[in-house]
């Protein structure tokens, strides 16, 4: 059979090593800062792109999508060409890919500190940037398929699979997310309102995990684990069922992140039977990851990279033990919106995720630069060091978050809440918070050691150049089945077919439970008392939403006793009719705000925001200087949200859109002289005058600054429900 010669592109693999590194090291240091921020709450005080609310967005994409998204393109590059036997379908395309997706990280690393935000978790990007992730994936997955057609080996390994399922999902999750309907080139609101935009949402959000951080992973580790262990996979019957099952359950268990919600029961129960369900393909991917390594454990006492693998793999199966479990009514009612959450998420982000990737460049970079690796003590060191860390970050959160349950839920005999005020439970969690940020600064180092340790293998070793290979050419046979040749084996050898049945695997379980609650009127009841927000009301939720508060706030009451007694009434789903994007939160940093309009007076608010601890002494808030900054508020765009917002379906009349910069300064007026109730901040706003004055700047009054309109949105949440006084926060 005659032999075709070719080269592999490592220049390309590469290329995202680099990326992966150095992104990694980015959004690393970024959460460590987080991590000291609930330490020394004003260590940015007044610089508003470095405040915790602008950061952590940045932080959790570019931990997702710059490193570990890199990570994978790294891996699936290498391991593609080779399992096909064929260099990649386009060079030109590769090429597009890398840098077109540097240039979105680059967007988000500018974007994402200046506000631009539409607030959806892991999904923060403005419209711009997401029609440019849309672009940069579809050429990603033509290079994927292109190579695939061209290929030199008949069928389509195990980790090919994954990589086309994640292609095919994300895909579908990114586009339906992210329907938005523009205002200007960086603001933008989602199309869905309320339940419907939080069940969307959180289907993509489950699944950014499951198709972005787990399926493309699960992919390189049956590529790169049995590469490194010189051993086959351990069962392929078990990668069949491991496939099909993960992917078909995987889609349907979003909905467990909105329990006890507003979301409808039966999409809440549907969410929590398939999470129970999917303990089983995610176990059986652990074992058959771990049991490729039988007969060589004297190996992983030696190996870095077979160290790594093991923790990464371990890390899989803690999570996903984890994740089913946190699923179930009982156990959410005490995890969610606490610490534990951060550390559930972390033992995946840093074991799974961040071990998979460390292991994988030390095994890649010595072969593709034709050296041994600088050092192994090192490479150990930062096996241990970054072991360390994890144990460091994640036991104390996972304590933080059983006392954070345990405080919120107690009562005294007499029936009142024994720690009525929210910040006893902040300040009781403080350690815990101190040893988050050793483990995180231990896990850096560790990646610091990394980053070191291949810069020394590169400078030793030779150029990476592409690389020689030769296969004979494949040659084609009926299209049909072969006889005596199973189901499974024909697909293997179908790309197409192959990507069409996973589509509609995935695209089963997101029909079923989103088609009904967006088309289904009676999911949503209305309720007669809710009302559209003023258009003062409007820009300060824009505010909140630039602002990051919903990374520290939830919106969101459950039907528990102890929220019922904190914070009022439980929510109902007609209550977020008109809000576009909805902001139920995932965290309790602070207390939940969906009711506390009306609650405290124009001056506590005005003073909360300029020094939360002057206030609240304790509290690890931030201040927001900027807002009371000497400009008058950007009320430009105001009609144009309000016409956008009837797009949408909210009920403004044309007299409302026409009046409503008039009732917008109206109000704002109203709220200035609320604040002149309190003889310091008359006292401080006119000494502001005579400064202005005197260094002959123009003086904004207060009624055109943004906290005006901050203060507005405050006081009017919760107010179109009656609501019991409830205790104070």
């Amino acid at each position: 059979m005659e032999m075709q010669q070719f080269y592999y592109d490592n220049k390309i693999v590469k290329k995202f090593i680099y990326a992966t590194m150095l992104f990694g090291v980015v959004g690393m240091l970024v959460g460590l800062t987080l991590a000291f921020m609930f330490l020394f709450p004003n260590m940015t005080d007044g610089i508003s792109w470095l405040s915790y609310g602008r950061l952590r967005p940045l932080h959790t994409n570019a931990v997702i999508f710059a490193f570990v998204g890199n990570a994978f393109f790294a891996g699936m590059y290498y391991s593609m060409q080779r399992l096909l036997k064929a260099r990649m379908y386009s060079d030109f395309l590769s090429n597009v890919h890398f840098w077109g997706w540097q240039l979105i990280i680059v967007a988000a690393a500018i974007t994402l500190p200046l506000g631009y935000s539409s607030s959806k978790e892991y999904a923060e990007l403005e419209w711009p940037i997401d029609i440019a992730i849309t672009l940069i994936w579809v050429v990603m997955g033509i290079n994927m398929i292109g190579t695939m057609i061209k290929r030199r080996e008949r069928h389509l390994y195990v980790a090919i699979w994954f990589y086309l399922a994640t292609f095919v999902t994300v895909a579908v999750l990114h586009i339906f997310n992210n329907l938005e309907l523009p205002v200007s080139a960086f603001k933008s609101y989602s199309v869905y309102a309320g339940v419907q935009d939080a069940l969307v949402q959180w289907w993509y959000g489950h699944n950014a995990v499951a198709f972005f951080l787990t399926t493309p992973f699960l992919g390189l580790m049956y590529y790169f684990v049995p590469k490194a262990a010189n051993r086959p996979v351990y069962s392929y019957r078990l990668s069949i069922v491991h496939f099909w099952s993960l992917i078909f359950i995987y889609i349907w268990a979003g909905p467990h992140h909105l329990l006890y919600s507003a979301l409808p029961n039966w999409a809440q129960n549907l969410g929590v039977a398939f999470s129970i369900m999917l303990l089983a393909p995610s176990w059986g991917g652990m074992i058959n990851g771990l049991l490729t390594l039988r007969g060589v454990w004297d190996k992983v006492r030696v190996d870095p990279v077979l160290k790594f693998f093991v923790v990464a793999i371990t890390g899989y199966g803690m999570a996903t033990f984890e994740g089913p479990m946190l699923s179930l009514k009982n156990v959410n009612a005490i995890a969610h919106y606490t610490d534990w959450i951060i550390a559930h998420v972390h033992v995946g982000a840093l074991a799974w995720n961040g071990f998979m990737a460390f292991g994988m460049i030390y095994w890649l970079v010595p072969r593709m630069a034709k050296t041994n690796l600088y050092s192994l003590k090192l490479a150990n060191l930062h096996f241990w060091i970054g072991t360390l860390g994890i144990i460091l970050y994640t036991i104390p959160m996972y304590v933080a978050g059983f006392l954070q349950a345990s405080m919120w839920k107690q009562f005294n005999p007499d029936g009142t809440l024994t720690y009525g005020n929210f910040l006893e439970t902040v300040t009781q969690i403080m350690p815990m918070y101190w040893m988050r940020a050793i483990g995180g600064t231990l896990y850096l180092i560790g990646m610091l050691v990394l980053v070191y340790n291949i810069v020394q293998t590169l400078r030793v070793g030779s150029k990476i150049e592409d690389e020689l290979a030769e296969a004979p050419a494949l040659i084609r046979i009926s299209s049909g089945r072969i006889k005596g040749e199973k189901f499974h084996p024909w697909l293997e050898r179908k790309p197409i077919q192959l990507t069409i049945l996973a589509t509609i695997a995935i695209l089963i379980g997101g029909v079923i439970q989103i088609v009904p609650t967006i088309m289904v009127k009676s999911n949503i009841p209305t309720i007669t008392s809710v009302k559209p927000y003023s258009p003062l009301e409007l820009e300060g939720r824009d505010l909140y939403i630039r602002e990051g508060c919903v990374g520290c706030h939830s919106q969101s009451v459950r039907p528990f006793r102890s929220e019922v007694e904190r914070y009022g009434p439980q929510s109902k789903a007609g209550e977020f009719v008109y809000d576009h994007p909805f902001l139920w939160g995932s965290k309790r940093t602070g207390p939940d705000l969906l009711r506390v309009g009306g609650k405290y007076n124009d001056n506590w608010h005005f003073n909360h925001f300029w020094n939360p601890q002057s206030i609240s002494a304790g509290s690890i808030m931030p201040g927001y200087k900027w807002l009371f900054d000497n400009k008058p508020m950007d009320i430009s765009l105001t009609q144009k949200k309000m016409q956008a917002m009837v797009t949408l379906g909210v009920p403004y009349t044309e007299a409302q859109v026409a009046s409503g910069l008039n009732d917008l300064r109206k109000q704002a007026l109203s709220i200035e002289e609320n604040l002149k109730n309190d003889p310091d901040f008359v006292k401080s706003y006119e000494e502001s005058k005579k400064k202005a004055a005197a260094r002959g700047e123009k003086f904004v009054p207060m009624n055109e600054r943004e906290i005006v309109a901050m203060i507005a949105y405050m006081q009017r949440l919760g107010t179109d429900i009656k609501v019991k006084n409830s205790a104070k926060n």
